[in-house]
């Protein structure tokens, strides 16, 4: 009896014309994008893109930058070029890609309809503790009281100690979690796996979408 490829292995056994469309993580902030990005490139043979980092390439400012300087609806302007952008250049040079958005992509409708032609939306769905854990380790507590380096959904409520952190974090952790569950082609969770775990999985659950359509 022949022996059975793992579909990982089809996958990558596959012809490029065939299996390859662009893959876009998304999901909240801290939740493995880029790191999942960068090992999808290099396992697939695909060029990886942040949409973040062309927004900096585009305008010369961070995209917190961008959104403290001109609130919300600016940054969501820069977004959305950034994604019409990169999906312009994809089209015309018929180049495939591993794509890792920003966390609040989901709130975009205009990136969204620009990336949504290249390929399938792969949700990231983090554990809501380890999430939170990674913001509360990168921001400072201030000496006069409160916090700095938190992300500006938690930073504009004020908050006076980490249990507020995690309160106004699980309001905004359930939301997301719902709106990317809705928008996603595909939904990953996370769990306590590694990395290169999670990369496999990613894989084969796009090589198995594939298949379906």
């Amino acid at each position: 009896m022949p022996r059975r490829l793992c579909p990982l292995c089809f996958f990558l056994r596959m012809p490029y014309y065939i299996r390859m469309e662009c893959i876009i993580l998304m999901g909240i902030k801290h939740c493995g994008k880029s790191t999942q990005a960068r090992l999808l490139s290099g396992k697939l043979g695909l060029p990886c893109y942040d949409t973040d980092d062309v927004i900096t390439a585009m305008t010369g400012k961070s995209p917190r930058t961008i959104y403290t300087e001109g609130g919300q609806e600016a940054f969501k302007a820069a977004e959305a070029e950034a994604c019409r952008k990169l999906a312009d250049r994809l089209t015309a040079e018929g180049e495939k890609a591993v794509i890792a958005t920003g966390g609040g992509i989901c709130c975009n409708e205009a990136a969204l309809a620009a990336l949504r032609p290249l390929g399938k939306f792969i949700f990231l769905n983090a554990p809501e503790n380890a999430a939170a854990d990674r913001i509360i380790r990168e921001a400072r507590e201030l000496d006069e009281g409160g916090f700095e380096n938190l992300p500006s959904y938690i930073a504009r409520r004020s908050p006076h100690s980490i249990l507020e952190i995690r309160s106004i974090f699980h309001d905004f952790y359930v939301e997301r979690t719902a709106l990317y569950s809705h928008i996603a082609d595909i939904r990953l969770d996370m769990g306590k796996d590694g990395k290169e775990e999670n990369t496999n999985k990613i894989a084969m659950l796009v090589s198995a979408r594939q298949g379906q359509d």
